[in-house]
């Protein structure tokens, strides 16, 4: 994706003999005022991305707190409880398990809305960026030109592709996973050894 001007733009023949062609060019004014345009649209993307991820972190918390509440309840009750023996211990970690599954899925979908919102953000900042970068440079020589009466540039000076991160960048969002799956294996293992030795020992 690529942002390119479309005021005051129009074509100029150019080359030599043999080799004519056509370049679009724009006033510095229309520059100006078209990377103003394309910076002013990822800054907006970027704090959109970034209340779309607060959000999601809001929900994840969430989640996360009424899966302690609901963990807290089942070792409660396995506690408290005299007619649970130690041949009954398969009810309370099969419950366990299913809970453990159901919360994997819930965590999985808002980690994947989370990693997704954060990719775009990144990719919206790079962008905002480089627009930021063309919109100095032109002012400057809009500044140099004395205001840029009847001065020109190419079209091709004040595109801004789309920017993507490395594939590096990719790297923070496999640890996010590992930490979380690593985390949910210790919560169940704790829950299972608490369940055997509360009900068998």
């Amino acid at each position: 994706m690529e942002h390119a001007p479309t005021a005051s733009a129009y074509y100029i023949a150019g080359g030599g003999a043999g080799d004519l062609h056509e370049t679009l060019v724009l006033s510095l004014d229309a520059a100006v005022q078209s990377l103003n345009t394309i910076v002013q649209l990822h800054f907006e993307k970027t704090l959109e991305k970034k209340r779309a991820v607060d959000a999601q972190k809001q929900e994840l918390w969430r989640l996360f707190l009424l899966f302690f509440l609901f963990l807290a309840i089942i070792l409660s009750g396995v506690n408290q409880t005299g007619r649970i023996q130690c041949r009954h211990v398969w009810a309370p970690l099969g419950l366990l398990s299913l809970a453990h599954l159901a919360f994997y899925a819930a965590v999985a979908h808002h980690l994947r809305c989370i990693n997704g919102f954060r990719y775009q953000r990144r990719c919206h900042k790079l962008t905002l960026s480089l627009a930021t970068e063309r919109l100095k440079a032109v002012r400057n020589r809009y500044l140099s030109c004395g205001g840029g009466e009847g001065a020109v540039m190419s079209a091709a000076e004040v595109e801004v592709p789309y920017q993507e991160p490395p594939e590096s960048y990719l790297g923070k969002f496999k640890r996010s996973w590992a930490l979380h799956f690593v985390f949910l294996l210790c919560t169940f293992g704790f829950m299972v050894a608490s369940s055997v030795v509360v009900l068998c020992f």
